[in-house]
């Protein structure tokens, strides 16, 4: 049993991040879905560890952090070796800004398709439109992706790391939803060689096995039992892709609730 314990969710790609940073490092952790998850009412020494209420939260003996961001720099600090974070100043910029942009503004994409197949919250036309959307947007950081990577192996540069264990969860859930690279691109490549790390495959394998338990968590949630945390970028992309009404109704009927950045 190891000292370090990690609350997460195996969909969660920010937990994912955490998880592929340790395996990387070769840190033992021991995981932990944390008590009432979804419900909105978290106990135990993971609502000590996380005011938030959401994965991932790390406790390290006497230590407890929360935020995914946070938990990595943590980890760098406390075991350097091999580095996640490239050695240039300039570079560590460049991929900690590719992590922003995948936590802030691609993750709304994956949790929007989320809300769609798992959760229910739309079918039709509506559904079928806000998908659209969705499959145009990833497309949008798909190319911008690409650039970042120019012709490097990895966003880190001549080694894998920070940079692309920041962008290969969103890009296997997106993937999960049918959106993917498109086929013999360089970012294609990339993905191809970032999921064969075993790292990834092991991390990605947990979070495929986890989503056969979605298949009724739809009714979970019209019977009020699990909750969907509504934070700032995924509001903002439901009201933009054509979720409106989806949002209205769930504040009506309590499934939807506001957290924090």
């Amino acid at each position: 049993m190891s000292d370090l314990l990690l609350y997460e969710h195996p969909l969660s790609p920010y937990a994912q991040k955490v998880k592929i940073s340790l395996r990387e490092k070769a840190v033992p952790f021991d995981v932990r879905l944390p008590e009432g998850i979804g419900t909105g009412a978290t106990g135990g020494g993971f609502a000590s560890a996380n005011p938030r209420g959401e994965v991932p939260a790390l406790i390290h003996g006497g230590t407890a952090i929360f935020d995914s961001t946070i938990i990595l720099e943590y980890i760098e600090d406390v075991w350097p070796a091999p580095p996640m974070l490239p050695a240039e100043p300039a570079h560590r910029a460049k991929v900690r800004m590719i992590e922003d942009v995948m936590d802030t503004q691609f993750e709304a994409i994956t949790w929007g398709l989320g809300e769609l197949n798992f959760f229910k919250r739309a079918d039709g036309p509506l559904k079928a439109h806000m998908e659209a959307q969705a499959r145009t947007q990833a497309s949008a950081f798909f190319a911008m992706l690409e650039t970042q990577l120019g012709d490097a192996d990895w966003f880190n540069g001549a080694k894998f790391g920070w940079g692309d264990l920041s962008v290969v969860p969103y890009l296997n859930g997106a993937a999960g939803f049918g959106i993917a690279p498109a086929a013999g691109s360089r970012l294609a490549r990339w993905f191809e060689r970032a999921n064969a790390r075993a790292s990834v495959a092991q991390t990605r394998k947990e979070s495929e096995a986890s989503v056969g338990g979605m298949a009724q968590v739809d009714q979970a949630v019209k019977a009020g039992l699990f909750k969907r945390q509504y934070r700032d970028h995924r509001l903002e992309w439901m009201m933009k892709s054509g979720g409106r009404e989806i949002v209205l109704s769930g504040l009506e009927t309590g499934t939807i609730r506001f957290t924090g950045p």
